[in-house]
């Protein structure tokens, strides 16, 4: 009986073995998908030609319908330097697949990076149409506007970027555009939310302590840059900076200190041996001025702060033709500065080149219209030449702008312009000689005293702050003149997107730091 029973349960469970379907095999990958994650193992790996012959194996096989093996052969072909190949493999990604926004960003970054702007921007707003809640795009579309010189709508879409997602570079980049814009204090604003949100970024650290210090706020400058250097004690732009706050205040071997530290970090910076050049000018090692001044022309040939220096230098050790060659020179690159034209006058009466020193001084006039230096310096000229009238009426437009600058600001005169103003109006009041221009029998020295003594006037402050405009421009990306001098700021272009991890090449202004 109990054998009966065993046998009819084997049957049962047979028979029920044989109605239960059979499983499924496990299915195969796609053929199109088969072989994406080993090109992106290679990818990530950076292994690129291994890459390229899994993808090109890939795409025969699919007969070039594989969207992910195009879109990593398109990356590549971007690191390459191939943009235009890139670009339209990117396009082809969007055919295959046009709901995808990432194929629409591909497709506009290779757009951008070929300098089609317009058509980046028109290509993001697609992609933004997909993907409205992606902040990329809206920092990108920003950055794209930039360059398109339409900075409303890039500030509208960087703040929108902010909303949806904070970062560093997109706080970088508002600040710019009130910096292309001339309006520091929101740039310091932007730059002190960027601070809060990343403390530890040395980078907005040295740039908002570099704001503070044209600004002459020079407590919070010390403090901001003091904190980059806590947290990266290497930091060259930070270092330049400190060592240009020094350079400022009279500190020369403090500040040759801190470049010592500098030039081992970035030995052919130019910005940094045209500050140790103007060190030794306020040490008066001139030699040793030139030499460093001639080592960072050598570098930038076509930065005009350092051939001002140069002309400068050379001025102040009587070498009248190398100042003209220098200051020729810096005025091509640098036309719309009055105190180019001033320093030129300068040497060009000093070669007894008195008609052209005229013409000199008039451009140097009409364009500097807040330093009565050059007006100080015109009189002089006109006094010596026996143009007294002249003279007089360039010593009232002097008076002019210095009780201009007593009524709006806290500066403080050379005691040797104002000594020299002193005298000078009283020759043009009473009519006798100069009192500091005796007769005597080598012709020159008349010139020589009443120009030399005008660059000796202000030989400090050009020192000083040339070495700060050169520090400014570094990290803030743009270039301001000196202060007091008249002219435009020269802006340079913001830097480029954020998109994917890219080799960072460092632009000569950039490395324009203090």
């Amino acid at each position: 009986m109990a054998e009966e029973t065993l046998e009819s349960k084997i049957q049962y469970s047979a028979s029920a073995e044989s109605q239960k379907p059979r499983q499924k095999k496990v299915p195969d990958f796609p053929i199109l998908e088969k072989q994406n994650w080993l090109i992106h193992l290679h990818y990530i790996r950076k292994d690129y030609e291994a890459c390229k012959a899994i993808i090109k194996e890939q795409l025969q096989e699919t007969q070039g319908l594989c969207e992910y093996a195009i879109y990593v052969q398109a990356l590549i072909f971007r690191l390459e330097g191939n943009i235009q190949e890139s670009l339209e493999l990117f396009q082809t990604c969007a055919i295959l697949n046009p709901q995808c926004a990432d194929n629409l960003k591909q497709v506009a970054r290779s757009l951008f990076l070929l300098g089609k702007h317009k058509a980046a921007t028109e290509v993001y707003n697609e992609a933004a149409k997909l993907n409205q809640k992606d902040w990329e795009i809206c920092h990108n579309l920003g950055v794209c506007y930039i360059y398109l010189k339409q900075f409303n709508k890039a500030q509208d879409q960087l703040h929108n970027a902010l909303q949806l997602n904070r970062h560093d570079l997109t706080y970088t980049m508002l600040g710019k555009i009130h910096l292309l814009e001339g309006d520091l204090d929101k740039a310091i604003e932007i730059y002190k939310k960027a601070v809060e949100f990343s403390p530890e970024n040395t980078e907005l650290l040295t740039t908002l302590g570099l704001l503070y210090l044209q600004l002459g706020v020079y407590q919070k400058a010390f403090e901001h840059l003091g904190n980059a250097l806590t947290y990266d004690p290497t930091n060259y732009k930070a270092i330049l900076a400190a060592g240009s706050m020094m350079q400022t205040h009279g500190d020369f071997d403090v500040a040759l200190t801190k470049y010592r530290v500098v030039a081992c970090a970035v030995p052919e910076s130019p910005p940094l041996w045209n500050n140790i050049g103007m060190c030794f000018f306020g040490k008066k090692k001139y030699v040793a001025a030139i030499s460093c001044l001639k080592r960072a022309n050598y570098l930038a040939p076509f930065d005009w702060k350092i051939l001002y220096n140069l002309g400068l230098v050379h001025l102040t050790m009587q070498q009248y033709a190398s100042a003209f060659h220098f200051l020729s020179a810096a005025i091509n690159f640098q036309p719309k500065m009055g105190e180019l034209y001033m320093l030129l006058a300068v040497a060009l009466t000093n070669l007894e080149d008195t008609e052209n020193a005229k013409r000199a001084y008039a451009e140097a006039v009409r364009l500097d219209k807040c330093n009565p230096l050059v007006n100080l310096n015109y009189a002089v000229l006109l006094y010596n030449q026996g143009e007294k009238k002249d003279a007089l009426a360039q010593y009232q437009e002097m008076e002019k702008k210095v009780n201009f600058l007593k009524d709006n600001s806290s500066l403080e005169f050379d005691p040797e312009m104002v000594e020299m103003a002193q005298k000078l109006g009283a020759a043009l009041q009473v009519g006798e000689a100069l009192v500091w221009t005796k007769p005597v029998k080598d012709p020159k020295s008349k010139h020589r005293i009443s120009s030399t003594g005008r660059p000796a006037g202000f030989q400090q402050p050009l020192g000083s702050n040339q070495a700060l405009g050169q520090a400014m421009s570094s990290a803030v990306a743009y270039r301001k003149l000196p202060s007091g001098v008249g002219g435009t700021s020269q802006l340079t272009k913001p830097p480029s997107l954020p998109l994917e991890p890219e080799p960072i090449v460092e632009t000569s202004e950039q490395t324009r730091e203090k």
